[in-house]
């Protein structure tokens, strides 16, 4: 026969320091899982632009071509120079006019939008995949724009807006916004950048 002497509630803590611990690691296991439930690539801290362009809804379609004697970009050391892109659209159409006169801000924007995209098609024609980009450095936007009209950087906005939706924090980036009398094909904005790649 064994004897057993049951031990009174305060001569040994364990027990209930685990059970402490078990109630804790499954409250943050809960937490867990409903955080990450449905979240984006980009908020799990995992870089893959690529697949957010995916949650985005966007195709990129293929790389422009330069429409005179230049190239896209030019990579040197770690650093591409992007030729200045216009608002094209796959089907061929672009937007024309001036802010201001017979372009809205609305519309603008949305043209800015296009012509990140199309940026984003040279930079993955250049590099393979964009995981390649280290951050976007330095965006000039131009816009066709009236003689009284000051909200460029409202316009480029659609430019910026989707940099840093696709690459977060890497997106984030140094910009002039400027009024020009008129852009090349009457074209409502033109924009230009340079990205750091690995």
């Amino acid at each position: 026969m064994i004897r057993t002497t049951a031990l009174a509630p305060h001569v040994s803590p364990l027990p209930s320091v685990f059970r402490s611990l078990f109630r804790a690691v499954s409250r943050a296991a809960v937490l867990l899982l409903v955080t990450c439930a449905g979240i984006s690539a980009q908020e799990t801290g995992t870089y893959d632009p690529e697949a957010r362009l995916a949650e985005l809804g966007i195709t990129l379609p293929a790389a422009p071509e330069p429409v005179a004697n230049y190239v896209n970009g030019v990579r040197t050391g770690n650093l591409i120079f992007l030729a200045g892109k216009g608002p094209r659209w796959p089907d061929g159409t672009e937007l024309h006019g001036k802010l201001g006169a017979d372009v809205s801000i609305q519309e603008g924007y949305a043209g800015a939008r296009q012509t990140a995209i199309n940026q984003l098609a040279v930079l993955k024609e250049m590099l393979g995949n964009l995981d390649r980009v280290v951050r976007i450095v330095k965006v000039l936007g131009m816009v066709n724009s009236a003689p009284d009209f000051v909200e460029q950087p409202a316009v480029i906005n659609g430019f910026s807006d989707l940099m840093v939706d696709v690459f977060g924090e890497r997106g984030r980036h140094a910009r002039a916004a400027v009024g020009m009398a008129s852009l090349p094909r009457g074209q409502a904005v033109e924009i230009e950048l340079v990205v750091e790649v690995r």
